[in-house]
Order: C-alpha cells, then structure tokens, then sequence
C-alpha cells in the first residue's frame, strides 16, 4: 500500500505539485501575518469570541456542507469594514479544507493565470528587501497572497453550472441587499442607518463609498445580461428589473465618481458587445432602453429625495484630488530610488500620503518589474473576457458580456482607487479565468 501511494505522488504533475506548494506557502504567510497582527493588536474578548464563533461555524459548514459555506463566504462579500473581515475566515477555511481534501486542482485552470499571479507574488516577497514596517508589510503582503490564492481558488471551483449559478446568485442577493439598506438609510433612516452612511453617502457596510460603490457594478451588470438572456435565475423579469435599478440607486448614492465611471464603462461595453454579436441588434437596443429606464427612475429619486445639490457637488473637482496626482508623481519618485520596490505597504510610510491607486502602489511598492507584472496579469484578463464576450461563451450561464463590462470597469477604477485588495476584484477575476479555462477543456 505504501508503494502505490509513492507511485500515485510520483505521477503528481510538476505544475500541480507547485500549485499545491505555492498554497501551502500563501495560507502559512496569511496566517503568520494574521498572527502577527492579532498578537501586536490583541482584540477585546467580545471580537475574540465572535471570530472564534465564525471560525468553528465556518468549519462545521466546510466539512459538512461544503456548498453552502461557499454560498455564506460570497454574500459575505457585501460585509468588509475590517480585516480580517468574515468573508476572508469563511473563505480562509474554505481553501484550507479544499486544499487538504484535493479540491483545490490548480489542473482545473489554464496556465495562464497561475503563472502570471505567481510571478506577481515573486516581486512582492522580492520587494520586502526595501520594508521599513515590518509589520505594515506582513500584513499587507499576507492579503495580497490571501486574495490571489482566492481568485486561483475560486476559479477552480467554479466548474459546472449549479456551482456558477450559486455564487452568482448570492452575489447579486447581497448586493441587492447592501444596496437597498444604504439607499434606504439616505432616504428614510431608520435605528441604525448610521452603519450604511457616511457623511451623506451609502457606504454599506464597507470602509468607504469608493468601495461600496464599485462592489455593486459586477452585479448590477450580470443581472442586465441575466435580463436579456434570462439563463441562471428564477426570479421574474419585472423582479430582476427592480433589482437592477435598487443597485444602479446603489452606486448613484454612493456618490463615488469611480463607481460611476466603472458603471458607465461596463455598460457601454456591453451595448458594444451585444451590437458586434451575430443577430444581437436587438439585445443593445434593448439594453440602451433599460438604461435609459434606470436613468428615468434615478433622475426621479434624486429630484424626490433633494439630492440635486449635493450629486452636483460630488460631480465637480474635490479638493482631495490634488492629492491623488500628487501619490501618482510620488510613486513614479520612489520607483526610481527604489528599482525593484520599497516593499508591500510601505508607500504611506514613504510618501505620507495614500496610494489612491492600484497601479501607482503597485510602481512604488514592487518596482517597474512588479507593475509589469500586474499589467500583464490584468490585461491577460481582459484578453480571455474579450475572447468569450465576442463568441458568446459564458461562464456556466454567467454571461461573457457582462463579465468584460465589469472587467472594464474595473481596471478604470485602478487608476483612481487601490483596488488590490478587494475581494470582489479577485471574483471578477475567478469567473473569468474559470470561463477562459472552459473554453479551452472544449
């Protein structure tokens, strides 16, 4: 028995024995770095108990009912106001257990992504020769592995329909949700409503309008495809409409420009789309027509609740926008000094001010070579959506279009927002490389 067992290991791909390495690796680093933290930071008895509480819990449904764990992780997405937030211990769990009983096939996924997220990590652990915070920098690199290891995860997950259709299905139901609680807390507040607003924007329940603007995009822009071609949900087409519009509110209340933009750009994309298809003339007009709607509907909300004024504001130059230009140059600046990085989450300790962007922390923090890298892994991306959005292949019912509106709209946002670390980016990139990883089984 001992000797069929070694023959079976010895059969074991290379690739697939660096993938089950590299994971190992990234959820050792997360959790030394969540270690670290905690122990530099210990928190009150009351957060002790509630994680342990969502630890075991996680646990039980990894081993029990491992489907419904994934289906708690991802409307758990609409819940990141701290880190580790409860998506990451459902999720961190849910690797673990997918790790340890061979779930976790990196063999389920092109080469592509794997090597392009591995050769991006490599100039992040090469860069942490520059760190001045040791502890800044565990922290922040034992993220940016948690959420690649997720996306490769979450790519390999996604295998059949019932599994796409579950984790699309939750992520527009927690959206929806976030949406319509924040909506409702400007418009009429209610006990609580503080949770959902800051300063007179839908914030969710996130860190910042800029997060929880963009958060809404993706499925605002699935449940429009879902709308025309009707292929995952049950729901009604009057029931998806309101949903569409309570997330189009969403994102207009959360009054983030970035958040307008990637919306903008995601639908523009998809018209585009839906007009170079074969016989799909009329799924752009019926598109610009629902656009159109939202708009109307919108245009009445803001006029009703008196929010004119205040969306004028928010459309102008910002005060704070200097200081976005002003990381962009300091980053170009410590590139310079710095040619292979300062090192992961060192740039506010260097530049003293925020990063407001993925790819300017990115140049800062890994250098030229860790940036390229980036791009690359980005641009890859959009490579494969474009691919499956012009022929018209879906990620097990979730439609192509709207994944590379989505896609679109988020590398916009990069340029204007630090967007690395937000778990719903890392989905985004999931369902792509996982209908890319499709197309190629065929």
């Amino acid at each position: 028995m001992v000797e069929a067992v070694a023959v079976r290991r010895s059969r074991l791909p290379v690739a697939e024995t660096m993938g089950l390495v590299a994971g190992a690796v990234g959820i050792g680093v997360f959790a030394a770095a969540l270690s670290y933290l905690l122990y530099r930071h210990p928190p009150s008895l009351l957060i002790i108990a509630g994680f342990a509480f969502v630890l075991l819990g996680s646990l039980a449904l990894a081993i029990f009912a491992y489907d419904a764990a994934v289906a708690v992780g991802v409307i758990l997405l609409a819940a990141v106001r701290f880190q580790p937030a409860p998506t990451d211990v459902v999720f961190a769990v849910l690797m673990a257990v997918a790790f340890l009983t061979g779930r976790f096939s990196l063999r389920r996924l092109t080469a592509g992504p794997v090597l392009l997220a591995g050769a991006f990590l490599a100039f992040n652990l090469v860069s942490t020769i520059g760190i001045v915070d040791g502890q800044r920098a565990a922290q922040f690199l034992g993220i940016t592995i948690y959420v690649l290891i997720f996306g490769l995860w979450l790519a390999s997950t996604v295998t059949e329909l019932s599994v796409a259709r579950r984790i699309a299905r939750w992520y527009v139901v927690g959206a929806v949700i976030s949406a319509l609680l924040s909506t409702l807390a400007l418009i009429m507040p209610f006990p609580g409503h503080h949770l959902f607003t800051r300063i007179g924007r839908a914030e969710g329940l996130f860190k910042d309008p800029n997060v929880f603007g963009p958060f809404l995009v993706p499925a605002a822009l699935i449940l429009l495809e879902e709308i025309l071609m009707p292929r995952l949900f049950s729901w009604r087409r009057s029931t998806k409409v309101l949903a569409f519009l309570i997330l189009t509110a969403g994102v207009l209340f959360s009054y983030s420009r970035a958040a307008w933009l990637n919306l903008a750009a995601g639908l523009a994309v998809m018209v585009v789309v839906f007009s170079f298809r074969r016989g799909a003339g009329r799924q752009a007009a019926r598109t610009v027509a629902l656009v159109l709607v939202a708009c109307v509907a919108l245009g009445a909300v803001v006029s009703f609740t008196g929010s004119l004024s205040f969306l004028e504001q928010r459309a102008k130059v910002q005060s704070y926008d200097n200081g976005r230009f002003g990381a962009q140059s300091e980053s170009i600046k410590w590139a310079e000094r710095h040619p292979f990085g300062i090192g992961p989450g060192q740039f506010e300790r260097y530049a003293h001010i925020s990063a407001h962007s993925m790819y300017a922390r990115a140049l800062a923090e890994e250098g030229v070579p860790g940036l390229l890298s980036l791009l690359i892994l980005m641009l890859a991306t959009l490579y494969w959506a474009g691919r499956n959005a012009i022929f018209g292949r879906d990620t097990y019912g979730i439609g192509s279009a709207a994944l590379l509106g989505a896609w679109v709209g988020a590398l916009f946002n990069g340029f204007f927002v630090d967007t690395l670390h937000w778990r719903h980016l890392w989905l985004l990139a999931a369902l792509i490389w996982a209908g890319s990883a499709r197309r190629s089984d065929r």
